[in-house]
């Protein structure tokens, strides 16, 4: 019997037509399809005489797909620029290096401008425009194990590093915002929440955005904007701040007396209990959802907010619970939408999507920070978000099937890293992909719908 998990051959170097990363050409075919880096290049000025050597447009653009292809500092650039006949003259790391240490916060605002005018267009072939657009707001702690980086805190995990806050599209999981926090920021900074709650409206569409900011008719709105956050978005300056913007809310309810005393008096089986669904439509035989907006003082939050509270037996490892009691766990949220008590507890239960949206960053760049410098870092927060909102869009007009909602470990081994031989025929560069690869018709396809688009 043959034990051996591989064929014995010999290794040498020197073949030039090789190459390695198939699908993260069709990427970025994608994103200068889109015209991406064009506009990122717009929106960065040069000092000097001359242009740089690398457009600092296109030097961005291929750090996006280094990331996506599960680069984790600078130096990983290199892999793409031993692939010139795929990507061209790409930059080496210290040029990149030099790239991202340059981006001011000014910069980065008017990068967020080239990247709504270009999410404009993907929403537009994508269909994006239809009901209310959700925005979901979380943070997430980031261990850094270097006390040399500017702006790191120790934080509440006994861990030492940052604690970002992130705003995605529920729609599409795109990371509309984020800003970098130390890792002792608090997670109910209401001041933090209404920062990324603005910047990520300013990512929208601009016809969607409109009636939605501070300063706003909110007639002029052409569809609504529903936040959500969990418990640490509980807060009156918050939610107010949303009414102030024309933006509906639903925030998880913290523990108080109040809510404890409308629970007491409502009996385990009263008729205002309703059968909870699950998110296929198909009603739940132990989970129940009532409101309370009537047995509950609701003074001091804006006109319209209701209690929606759901119980649910409960099990090992659970989470706190609003009411105290060994049988059931009680969770609730506040919101100002005029959904039946059980479609706004399914609605607000969708929030736990942001823990997909984030941990796909984290499998795209977040977990690491190269730079001791803080605008630096932010520079790469930016750029991790970028690449993956990039990502997003790529699956959204060019992949279908599981690869169209697949996460980044899954996209590198079957897509992104698609091994090929380049011939010359005909006066050009053909890529043969390797006989029996598993996505080869999914590439083809992909191909397609870049070269469909106008």
């Amino acid at each position: 019997m043959n034990g051996n998990s591989t064929v014995r051959v010999g290794i040498e170097s020197g073949d030039r037509q090789v190459v390695a990363h198939v699908g993260l050409h069709a990427l970025g075919a994608f994103a200068d399809r889109l015209g991406l880096g064009a506009r990122l290049s717009e929106q960065i000025p040069w000092a000097g005489e001359r242009p740089p050597v690398h457009d600092r447009g296109t030097v961005l653009t291929q750090a996006m797909l280094m990331l996506a292809g599960g680069g984790e500092s600078c130096a990983d650039i290199e892999h793409l620029r031993a692939q010139v006949r795929l990507f061209g003259p790409v930059p080496s790391d210290s040029t990149l290096y030099r790239t991202i240490t340059a981006l001011d916060p000014a910069t980065l605002g008017r990068l967020g401008t080239a990247m709504a005018e270009t999410r404009a267009r993907v929403w537009d072939r994508a269909d994006a425009s239809a009901g209310p657009v959700v925005l979901d707001i979380d943070a997430s702690l980031i261990q850094v194990h270097s006390e040399n980086k500017v702006g790191t805190a120790p934080n509440f995990k006994r861990g030492f590093g940052f604690h970002p806050m992130f705003c995605f599209a529920d729609a599409t999981g795109e990371a509309l915002a984020a800003i970098l926090r130390p890792g002792n920021a608090t997670s109910n900074d209401a001041g933090d929440h209404l920062h990324v709650l603005d910047t990520a409206i300013g990512q929208l569409p601009t016809g969607l955005a409109a009636g939605h900011r501070p300063s706003n008719d909110p007639d002029i709105a052409a569809r609504p904007v529903v936040v959500r956050t969990d418990s640490a978005g509980c807060s009156h300056p918050f939610v107010f701040g949303c009414r102030a913007r024309n933006v509906g809310f639903a925030v998880v309810a913290r523990r108080n007396a109040r809510i404890h005393g409308a629970i007491a008096n409502l009996p385990v089986g009263d008729d205002r209990w309703l059968p909870a669904v699950r998110a296929n439509g198909e009603e739940r035989t132990d989970a129940f959802v009532c409101e309370l907006t009537d047995l509950i003082d609701l003074d001091g939050w804006p006109d319209g907010t209701r209690l929606i509270v759901r119980r649910e037996p409960r099990h090992p490892g659970a989470q706190h619970s609003l009411f105290p009691s060994e049988e059931f766990r009680y969770w609730g949220h506040y919101t100002d939408q005029p959904d039946s008590p059980v479609h706004s507890d399914l609605f607000m239960r969708a929030h736990a999507h942001v823990e997909d949206h984030i941990r796909r960053l984290k499998g795209s760049g977040l977990c690491r920070f190269p730079f001791a410098d803080l605008d630096a870092n932010r520079a790469w927060l930016t750029l991790v978000c970028m690449a993956a909102d990039l990502v997003r869009w790529f699956q959204l007009l060019c992949c279908h099937g599981e690869l169209a909602v697949a996460e980044p470990k899954r996209l590198r081994w079957t897509l992104w890293h698609t091994p090929a031989r380049v011939i010359r025929k005909a006066g050009r560069d053909i890529v043969r992909i390797l006989d029996g690869w598993p996505t080869t018709r999914d590439l083809f396809d992909a191909y397609q719908h870049i070269t469909a688009i106008t």
